[in-house]
């Protein structure tokens, strides 16, 4: 909104003084600086006209000005209506001058005249808003001027109600809204203007209209602290330069006060108000500055200027002595430039506010009030070039110290003057601008508009295009570009003429992951609805070169990759056979690349693509889950093939599967291959569903023309084996089950949109979601809120639950990931769900033909989506130019730290005393003993926290062995998704610092969980198991071997976890790059049963195998050249193996209860023990910084040197009659890793911590 129209209204019959004010000898005469005694009324008043016209256009040129001297009511009638018709929905500014006319009087009127200026007439303010209508703006300069704006707001409540009364009888009209209308008044009600003759007689529309002159003339008139007290009111006359040159002394004047009455307004002011009255309109806004100092000057003469809305008293701010000072300097100095005609010495005032302004930085916050010198910062970026480098430093520095800073630049009214830079061609402005840019955009990305149409992303562009710039540079002009382009078509077609598309292909393997990850992210964003830059993309091989990124070691960069894609499909408005070969090319490759990421980030994401292929070609995925249906087909979860480009599924004829489901005996009984319970299918369901499907098939699929058989069969075709309809839906299933809850639950919402309308087709005779329908692809996705999540869990979701990743934003740390969308039917509570509503039914093709031109697309709705995107917009939003938090040593993560540190170093050293009494005491002092509801599996001590983490089932609880606490307890049933999945392999990772804990399970997931219990990422560490690896061998291992995770080792050197388990190769993953680092085969055809790894952060590491073998690696090798020693001595399963401090030797021990010692420079054992007498080795424990091990049989302990010499035996005590006994049959054993503390875990389903006699 801006003011269009002016209408000046002069009262002043010049010569004749109005009758109820009594004026003084000599009083103020000056209007509009105008005597109007020196020349012939009419004239003057004309004069005194055209002056106050050129002064009000000094602040708006632009507007239409209308003069209205000494007028009638009819005339000032006309006038406004006039202006009110032509200014439409702007605003109109009405200036009274009432100097020769009564004071307003109580009733709410002004005085104007009649035709022969021999009486004076009243004008109601009433008809006045009439006449103005709203938006409008009111100026009084006259006596008693108070008295008005009190009356206007009964005036405009009275308009109300009488619109009301008569709103019946009238045509429709919009309501009069006067109360937002503003008003600037002289004076309060019964004050009298001063009549100082050194002072204009309008001293209000002076101050209004020419606040330099004024303040100037003013202070002489002071005569206090000035530099130089002789200077006169005519000297200030002679002041050189213009107001509009800020080169010149009386233009930086006017910049300085600028600068200081905006600084005023904008430290004292809400911010709607600043915004209203100083932002939205330019002539408003200059008023409003110049009315500060009418206050500051008329309340020296015992006058308070009013204004609607009211304003906090501003006259003794303290900004005003830096004016004082800033007018001081300048006088001081101005009888020598006008004598000398010497160049002025320029003001320190902007320079002084900007050091001020760094002082701020050095020591403010978000907590204490905000800087006072922000606007004036403003002010120096856009209008000066000597401080502009400086003061967009600052800027910069102030706008990330984090989104508070941003909103408050936003109020101020950074926007326009970053905006108008982006046309300057300093290349030394090019860092910050793009800095700042990306500060704004991160906060409030609707500048996008203002960005375009002024031509500012050719910016950027050039920014990003020029590779001589540094990669963070280019990044965040990278961010801005992608925030240019985010559903703002404005900005996609902007962007692909400026050949974005190019530019960011050619960086993608930029060294910087931050640079790669937003140059997919501003990819996916360009082409995302936009068929042109797909097309773009697809000429210069986008997607393909977008392949490459899927195997970056970052996996945010994954993830905006597989984002990137998901909208190259998502992209195509009409489709085509090329389009859709494309498209599948890009789900295949997405599938085989990231289908088992290491990161549920990049998996999320993932399914969000692949619901584009499931809703653009929604016709083949419904045929596919009406087959699925129809015969009961049994997909096998994450079957490798599968997902293999030349992989396919096992050739059944149509009669074949038509038998099958007409048997009895297959539709009543388990099914043979998965063991799922099939629901009974009779002839009537099937013979109804072929009939169906029969009349709508489609007459143009070219599979239904190229394959009789398909034609004649009595139901819908065979499904195109291998086809990649059938790979993505096999993909989408197996995500169904995905051990990370977020994942599964967006998976499963995509995958029950098909089934939902499958199942909702007349005649099915399967219910919804039934088990033996779906069979294992259904029965394991469709879990109940309860089976699948716990309550924390689910809230978890909904608030945030996609997992850092462990890079440089990693789990490790505190950064809280972005949540996920979903329209799950469980109903969990996820943010931004769309309800599905039950689609009308549509016919399903015949055939599935991966050719088929689908119906477009445009305008449908996505089932899923994630937050990547938004989350990792947050990233500028923080401070990222500050100091590093780990670096802070007055921070309290580095007083955490450090006191851990500490911490750690003392009980390390007490451990060493307790471990050289161990050769002289023994460990019979039971510290600690719990009964848990299973024998315990595996029991693990935390090294630096007195906490005791024990496995048993599908369960692992912590306990504070110390004070025998509980500290949390995790079920598998509640949360790992699914019943019966058994916990086999606890471990503690930075256990230095903030500890996780990692568990492996018999479903070949690895989950890592906070210390509250609560599930912080979990990924499919090894294919979920099916059979042995040996058949020769499975009989003899079936029995003792776990399936899944047996075994999982934690190289906290290097952040990888090694997994071994019923596989030939252990599966080494990097945690800090989330992925799978390599496959190291293990040489053996039994499972791994025991892994150890080199103590001293070496890269050996040794394997014991359920074949008696125990094998040695040395990492440093490629994975079929990395196992350096094989050892056969032992003749039973291998119950633990574990390298010395060192790595020379190693220990190992059987089943048969043989224990032996290795030299790892030879291939031969140095020493061998019996630890039991013919009862069998149950567990073994390691001790290796005392060098001691347990090993336990069925009734006792034994206590060894690591030399192989025995140390004591505890024996083991009954458990009917007292619960103080030390322990039952020994099912697991740990040793604390510093400390002298034995954990043993009985199968009698106890557990105790045994320590040596503190009295001893």
């Amino acid at each position: 909104m801006k003011t269009v129209s002016v209408a000046l209204v002069i009262c002043l019959n010049v010569g004749v003084d109005p009758p109820d004010i009594v004026k003084t000898q000599p009083c103020a005469r000056l209007e509009c600086w105008i005597d109007p005694m020196l020349m012939s009324p009419q004239k003057s008043l004309e004069a005194i006209g055209a002056n106050l016209q050129k002064q009000y256009e000094r602040w708006q040129p632009r507007a239409r000005y209308k003069q209205s001297l000494d007028p009638t009511v009819e005339e000032v009638k006309k006038l406004c209506t006039s202006l009110r018709r032509n200014a439409k929905e702007e605003r109109v500014l009405f200036h009274y001058n009432g100097h020769g006319v009564p004071k307003p009087t109580t009733n709410g009127e002004i005085w104007v005249f009649n035709r022969q200026y021999t009486q004076y007439i009243p004008l109601s303010i009433y008809d006045l808003q009439s006449w103005m209508g709203a938006p409008s703006i009111y100026v009084y300069d006259c006596s008693n001027a108070g008295v008005i704006v009190d009356l206007f707001k009964q005036f405009a409540d009275q308009h109300e109600k009488d619109y009301e009364q008569n709103a019946q009888a009238r045509i429709a009209s919009p309501p009069p809204n006067f109360r937002n209308c503003i008003q600037l008044a002289a004076c309060s009600a019964d004050q009298i203007l001063p009549m100082n003759p050194d002072l204009p007689a309008d001293l209000f529309t002076s101050c209004l209209t020419t606040p330099i002159k004024i303040a100037l003339r003013w202070f002489v008139m002071q005569n206090n602290t000035c530099l130089v007290p002789k200077i006169s009111l005519e000297a200030i006359d002679k002041i050189p330069g213009q107001l509009n040159d800020r080169r010149t002394m009386l233009g930086e004047l006017n910049w300085i006060f600028t600068a200081i009455t905006d600084t005023i307004a904008w430290n004292t002011l809400p911010r709607d108000l600043f915004q209203k009255l100083f932002r939205q309109d330019l002539l408003v806004a200059s008023l409003f500055r110049n009315f500060l100092l009418a206050e500051r000057i008329m309340r020296s003469y015992g006058c308070c200027p009013v204004s609607s809305p009211a304003l906090p008293s501003m006259y003794q701010h303290p900004m005003w002595q830096a004016w004082d000072l800033a007018v001081d300097l300048c006088l001081a100095q101005l009888l020598q430039v006008v004598e000398s005609e010497d160049n002025f010495v320029h003001s320190p005032f902007f320079e002084e506010q900007l050091t001020a302004f760094q002082v701020w930085l050095t020591l403010g916050s978000e907590t204490k009030s905000p800087p006072e010198q922000l606007p004036i910062v403003l002010q120096v970026v856009l209008l000066s070039q000597v401080h502009r480098l400086r003061a967009l430093e600052l800027l910069g520095k102030f706008l990330d110290l984090g989104p508070w800073a941003v909103n408050l630049a936003l109020s101020v009214g950074i926007f326009p003057y970053v905006l108008k830079l982006l046309q300057s061609s300093a290349k030394e402005l090019r860092p910050l601008l793009v800095f700042i840019w990306a500060k704004i955009l991160a906060v409030d990305s609707t500048c996008q508009t203002d960005l375009v149409r002024d031509n500012g992303h050719r910016y950027f562009l050039s920014v990003l295009q020029d590779t001589g710039m540094p990669s963070e540079e280019r990044t965040l002009a990278a961010f801005v570009l992608a925030c240019m382009v985010d559903d703002y078509p404005g900005g996609q077609e902007a962007a692909m003429q400026g050949s974005l598309v190019s530019i960011c292909l050619d960086q993608l393997e930029d060294e910087s992951d931050l640079l790669r990850q937003w140059l997919a992210i501003a990819l996916g964003r360009l082409w995302r609805r936009y068929d042109k830059a797909r097309w773009c993309g697809v000429r210069d091989s986008a997607h393909e070169k977008l392949y490459r990124l899927l195997k970056d070691p970052v996996p945010e960069v994954r993830a905006a990759s597989v984002f990137a894609l998901g909208t190259f499909i998502d992209s195509v408005s009409e489709r085509s056979m090329h389009a859709n070969n494309i498209d599948h090319s890009v789900a295949m490759t997405l599938l085989n690349t990231v289908a088992k990421d290491m990161s549920p980030l990049v998996r999320k994401e993932l399914v969000v693509a692949l619901q584009n292929m499931v809703l653009v070609f929604e016709n083949s995925f419904l045929s596919i889950a009406m087959q699925e249906l129809r015969d009961g087909a049994q997909i096998m979860l994450g079957k490798d093939v599968m997902l293999s480009p030349g992989g396919s599924l096992k050739r059944n004829s149509s009669r074949d599967r038509l038998m099958k489901a007409l048997t009895p005996s297959l539709s009543n009984n388990y099914n043979t291959i998965t063991g799922v319970m099939a629901m009974p299918v009779t002839h009537s369901d099937l013979d109804g569903s072929f009939e169906r499907l029969k009349r709508v098939s489609s007459s143009s699929s070219i599979s239904s023309l190229a394959t009789n058989t398909t034609v004649n069969s009595p139901g819908p075709p065979a499904v195109p084996f291998g086809s990649a309809y059938q790979k993505v839906w096999v993909g989408l299933t197996s995500l169904d089950v995905d051990p990370f809850p977020g994942v599964s639950n967006l998976s499963r919402s995509v995958t029950d949109h098909i089934r939902d309308q499958v199942c909702a087709w007349p005649g099915q005779s399967s219910p919804p979601h039934s088990s033996g329908a779906w069979g294992v692809s259904l029965s394991m996705s469709h879990l109940t809120a309860k089976e699948s999540t716990s309550p924390r869990e689910v809230t978890e979701v909904k608030a945030s639950s996609l997992p850092p990743s462990p890079s440089n934003r990693s789990y490790l740390n505190s950064e809280s990931p972005p949540p996920i969308s979903t329209n799950s039917r469980e109903k969990l509570g996820i943010n931004r769900s769309v309800q599905l509503t039950p689609r009308s039914k549509k016919p399903l093709p015949n055939t599935i033909n991966e050719d088929a031109v689908e119906e477009s697309t445009n305008g449908r709705k996505t089932l899923v989506s994630t937050q990547f995107v938004d989350w990792s917009c947050k990233y500028f939003a923080q401070p990222i130019k500050g100091d590093c938090i780990d670096a802070d040593v007055e921070s309290t993560l580095h007083y955490q730290r450090e006191w851990r540190f500490l911490r750690n170093a003392e009980l390390r050293r007490e451990a060493k005393e307790e471990q050289v009494r161990l050769f002289s005491s023994k460990l019979e002092t039971q510290l600690f003993y719990t009964r848990c509801s299973a024998q315990p599996i595996s029991v693990k001590f935390h090294p630096y926290e007195p906490h005791l983490a024990i496995a048993y089932k599908d369960t692992f609880t912590i306990w504070d062995y110390q004070n025998s606490a509980k500290v949390v307890t995790v079920r598998g049933e509640r949360s790992m998704g699914t019943n019966g999945r058994k916990v086999t392999c606890l471990e503690y990772i930075n256990a230095h610092d903030v500890s996780l804990m990692a568990t492996g399970s018999d479903d070949g997931a690895v989950r890592i969980w906070k210390h509250d219990g609560s599930l912080l990422t979990a990924w499919q560490a090894m294919p979920q198991p099916q059979h042995s690896v040996s058949k020769s061998h499975h009989n003899a291992y079936s029995s003792s071997i776990t399936p899944g995770i047996g075994v999982l080792g934690w190289d906290q050197t290097r952040l990888n976890f090694i997994i071994g388990g019923d596989s030939r190769s252990l599966k080494i993953w990097d945690a800090n790059a989330e992925l799978s680092l390599s496959d190291i085969p293990t040489g053996a055809d039994a499972p791994v049963t025991s892994i150890s790894i080199d103590p001293s952060g070496g890269y050996k590491m040794s394997i014991g195998c359920a074949d008696g073998t125990v094998r040695l690696f040395d990492r440093r090798l490629s994975p079929h050249e990395a196992r350096i020693m094989t050892y056969r001595e032992h003749s039973a399963r291998i119950v633990n193996v574990q390298l010395s401090h060192d790595s020379t030797s190693l220990l190992s021990g059987s089943t048969a209860g043989d224990v032996r010692i290795f030299d790892t420079r030879k291939h031969t054992a140095s020493l061998a023990c019996q630890s039991s007498q013919g009862q069998g080795l149950k567990a073994m424990a390691v001790h290796t910084p005392a060098e001691i091990f347990a090993c336990g049989s069925v009734n006792q302990i034994s206590l060894y040197k690591w030399s192989g010499a025995p140390l004591y035996i505890i024996k083991s005590v009954a458990h009917e009659w007292f619960s103080s006994s030390k322990f039952g049959p020994v099912g697991c054993l740990s040793f604390h890793p510093y400390k002298a503390l034995l954990a043993a875990g009985s199968a009698d389903s106890t557990l105790s911590v045994y320590s040596l006699d503190p009295r001893r």
